[in-house]
């Protein structure tokens, strides 16, 4: 009703399906599959004991922090006493059949993490490779529970096919999965053993960072004909009007960091970019999909162009550029700031510099200083301007980039202070699980998300 054109939403990629949940979307078991936590149950055909489940997961709304778990069990419960009574469907074979061996290695970790645990590091020898003869045996005795989880990824095609159908959908690529997850179990003897990609120490992040995202070894995905590439890049355009691709300068280089080191002694590891832009073209061609390279951060120029070049979109922020929204390059999308960063509220009050050291991150207090002051030009207030005047101004300022795409998030949309993600942090902070402090229902009436979006409707590119 706002006009939006498209949705950019978090990675959906699929944690094991064991307690506790990962909340992280970009700490993956698998980027090829979808977390069934999306599922909306009562849209489930025929599902079972639905009503109760609906009432529980609606109190859980009265929590601001999300409690992934208990939402595992609620949807689980309907879904395991639904496929009871499920009696097959040629829609749902026809899935199994195209999806292939890929899905039946998925299924087949999901069955064996149920017994063993979500990493497969830690399961009986047996179980550790998908080839070994004890786990050809588990996939026959066990054959109803693996096609379970090839039918949960089937309702979820489904609903997501039906979603994307009303307004073009953005997905998000993360840039890894996890190092016992199920990708890391399929690919085990394409990765670089003992190592995991991070980034090094730097003026917003003075510890650097460790990611524990086990890396592709180059020969080896260069051997395997980049393989685990065009299945990865194949799924996240699934139904897609576009892709972003976090942390796109890993296709040319990622920072190797030995395990048990400090970020500060890794090295860089350069990959083959050309192979690897050529996977994604011919596939975001196919899909007819745009490809967004978030490309923030250190790189070389070269780079940059071979980006471009290709046609893959430039990611401009307000956080970080010299020069205001108008003069941001047409082949990108322009916004004002990541899920790892400060939202417009945070900065501007100064909670999320407080939030930092409470967290036990050493902020850059100067920097971040700097950031506001080119807030406040960019939104043309002053310095001691009340949050809700920053946050519409710096909308309105950025409907004047000429990039082709321009996009806000819902924190920013109702003053939420605290940032989705604290970068170089655990359990010091509740990453992944704030909750916006209103609902949908409440937030299509929201004074202040009504205000961007009507700073944002009326593209002015300058």
């Amino acid at each position: 009703s706002k006009g939006a054109g498209f949705v950019l939403i978090n990675p959906l990629h699929a944690p094991a399906p064991v307690l506790p949940q990962e909340a992280s979307p970009y700490y993956p078991s698998s980027r090829r599959f979808r977390s069934p936590l999306y599922l909306g149950i009562e849209a489930v055909p025929g599902a079972v004991g639905v009503e109760g489940a609906a009432r529980a997961g609606r109190a859980l709304n009265e929590r601001r922090l999300i409690d992934r778990h208990e939402v595992f069990r609620l949807k689980f419960d309907v879904l395991e006493r639904t496929w009871a009574s499920f009696d097959g469907d040629a829609g749902f074979d026809a899935y199994v059949e195209e999806q292939g061996q890929a899905l039946d290695e998925w299924a087949t970790f999901c069955t064996v993490a149920e017994m063993h645990g979500g990493d497969f590091r830690d399961w009986p020898v047996e179980y550790r490779r998908p080839d070994s003869p004890a786990v050809g045996r588990l996939v026959r005795e066990r054959h109803d529970r693996v096609r379970f989880h090839e039918w949960l990824q089937w309702l979820v095609d489904g609903q997501l096919r039906q979603a994307s159908s009303v307004v073009p959908v953005m997905h998000d690529l993360a840039v890894g999965f996890s190092p016992g997850g199920a990708d890391a179990w399929a690919w085990q003897d394409l990765l670089a053993p003992g190592m995991t990609i991070g980034a090094p120490p730097d003026e917003f992040n003075t510890h650097g960072q460790v990611w524990g995202l086990p890396p592709f070894d180059p020969w080896k995905l260069r051997s395997a004909g980049y393989g685990p590439i065009v299945e990865t890049v194949r799924a996240g355009l699934r139904y897609a009007g576009g892709l972003r691709i976090d942390h796109a300068l890993g296709l040319a280089r990622l920072y190797w960091v030995p395990d048990g080191a400090s970020p500060a002694d890794g090295v860089y590891v350069r990959y083959p970019l050309d192979d690897l832009l050529d996977v994604i073209v011919r596939e975001s061609v196919a899909a007819d999909a745009y490809v967004v390279a978030e490309d923030l951060g250190t790189s070389d120029a070269d780079v940059v162009d071979a980006l471009a070049d290709r046609g893959l979109l430039s990611y401009r922020l307000v956080w970080f550029e010299e020069k205001g929204p108008e003069a941001f390059p047409e082949q990108a999308m322009a916004a004002v700031t990541t899920h790892d960063l400060p939202t417009i509220a945070g900065l501007w009050s100064g909670h999320d510099v407080d939030a930092q050291r409470q967290a036990g991150v050493e902020p850059n207090t100067e920097g971040w200083q700097q950031v506001r002051e080119r807030l406040s030009r960019v939104a043309r207030v002053r310095p001691d301007a009340a949050i809700d005047d920053v946050i519409v101004g710096v909308h309105r300022a950025l409907a004047t980039a000429p990039s082709l795409f321009v996009s806000g998030t819902l924190d920013d949309a109702v003053a939420v202070e605290e940032r989705p993600n604290m970068p170089g942090t655990t359990d010091q902070w509740p990453n992944w699980s704030l909750a916006l402090p209103v609902s949908l229902e409440e937030l299509e009436r929201h004074p202040l998300a009504n205000a961007v979006a009507d700073a944002m409707r009326e593209r002015r590119p300058g």
